[in-house]
């Protein structure tokens, strides 16, 4: 090992070692230099060994195949949507953030009973666009509820499940007038920066659908779905249902007369984005798809075994993926997929895959040759989906935005959603959904 290696490595171990996310205390593998040699799944070879060529090939058969070893392998599958959804729209306010936009929350009711669960949807539309001009949108879940990520102080308060953190005004797993606006600042929707730019920033709380927890996810949309009485190791888990409720919210956004329901962005951070990620694959209306910081189980390569493992989640958060997934901790390399088709499922459509250079646990450069892997499917639909700045593949500079219609930045800092991010996203998007 070189010295330039040696002391990489200890600078990874010193950061490691020394911090601690909200999740937990972390044990992974730390190592970047000791990157055993392994060999990706080809995204473009089909189950029968047929080698895919056409962009109509992909569709028809490849696409498909791997969606199922993603549904059934790693986020469970999913039940359908109820025919009896409904969307009502309260709390409107014309004048939000000082005139700059109006804000709506809608109740969406997932079977449409009066005993039904239901989670809010917050939506602030830009009011400075051209008449009859409808906005394009982002859309994505939130950690602590609507009433964090804005400092409106009449947006409804969630009375689901939330971790306890009496600093930031959670107690008893329930939230207080404290807890108002306190998630304006580390994994953040930067509501009027967003409304600034010509988009509708659209929210709900993964609470309010699943309770970030393993002994409380089960207490939102899936006690609506029987239990199977044959039990396969492929039933749904949280990030399943987060991604199957940012459907149901789209279902909403086509709807609604403000919104472009066809220039819609998911958007996620985390936990919540591998739920992007996921939740992009499995409904291709979404137009551009973003994930921030994803980390194992979302962009980053399950065969580096740097930051979290397999074994490690199986551990501390069940409750994310199905038991499928969990037959092969500590033996990645038995994987028969890994989280480049996951990228590649977003084809055609933009997708833009980011890290932080201190964000050992999601492995920066584990997230970027994931996204550089995903390739060769977006080339049966464009000549140069990675754009010359990334031909060939080479780990880009800190804080530097790069590629084409799949995109990658590392930003300089630690875990975290922050305007940094959000004015590249949006960048990307101005170039995709306007």
């Amino acid at each position: 090992m070189s010295i330039l290696n040696k002391a990489f490595a200890l600078i990874a171990a010193v950061i490691i070692s020394n911090v601690v996310f909200a999740q937990g205390e972390r044990d992974p593998h730390f190592d970047p230099v000791a990157i055993p040699e392994y060999t990706l799944p080809d995204p473009l070879t089909a189950n029968d060994g047929t080698k895919i060529t056409t962009a109509e090939q992909w569709k028809a058969v490849r696409r498909p195949e791997i969606y199922k070893m993603f549904s059934e392998g790693v986020y469970g599958v999913m039940p359908p949507k109820f025919e009896t959804m409904t969307f009502t729209v309260e709390n409107v306010k014309a004048d939000a953030c000082g005139g700059k936009a109006t804000r709506k929350e809608v109740v969406i009711n997932f079977n449409g009973q009066p005993d039904g669960v239901k989670a809010r949807l917050l939506i602030y539309v830009p009011n400075n666009r051209a008449e009859g001009k409808k906005a394009p949108a982002f859309l994505g879940m939130n950690f602590r509820g609507n009433h964090t990520v804005t400092l409106e102080d009449d947006v409804t308060m969630t009375d689901a499940w939330v971790p306890n953190e009496p600093k930031e005004g959670r107690v008893n797993h329930k939230s207080t007038e404290k807890s108002r606006g306190k998630y304006q600042e580390h994994w953040r929707w930067p509501i009027e920066q967003i409304i600034d730019r010509g988009y509708a920033p659209c929210t709900l709380f993964m609470g309010e659908v699943a309770p970030d927890s393993p002994n409380e996810y089960l207490k939102g949309v899936a006690k609506l779905f029987p239990k199977k009485e044959v039990k396969d190791g492929s039933e749904w888990r949280a990030i399943s249902m987060w991604a199957w409720a940012l459907s149901c919210a789209l279902d909403y956004l086509q709807t609604d007369p403000d919104i472009d329901g066809t220039k819609v962005a998911v958007i996620g951070h985390s936990r919540l984005g591998k739920t992007a990620l996921w939740a992009g694959a499995s409904d291709e209306r979404f137009a551009l798809v973003i994930s921030n910081e994803s980390g194992c189980g979302g962009a980053a390569l399950y065969r580096r075994p740097v930051g979290e493992r397999l074994g490690f989640m199986k551990k501390h958060f069940p409750h994310w993926f199905c038991d499928n997934l969990f037959k092969y901790a500590d033996r990645e390399n038995d994987l028969p997929f890994d989280m480049h088709e996951l990228i590649a499922l977003q084809a055609p459509r933009p997708v833009y895959v980011a890290s932080a250079s201190l964000d050992i646990w999601c492995d920066p450069k584990g997230e970027f040759l994931s996204a550089c892997n995903a390739e060769p499917a977006y080339k049966l639909f464009y000549d140069n989906p990675l754009g010359d700045d990334v031909n060939p593949p080479k780990m880009p500079a800190i804080d530097t935005s790069v590629g084409g219609i799949i995109h990658y930045h590392v930003r300089t800092g630690k875990h975290g959603l922050l305007p940094w991010d959000w004015d590249k996203y949006m960048n990307f998007a101005d170039k995709y959904m306007k």
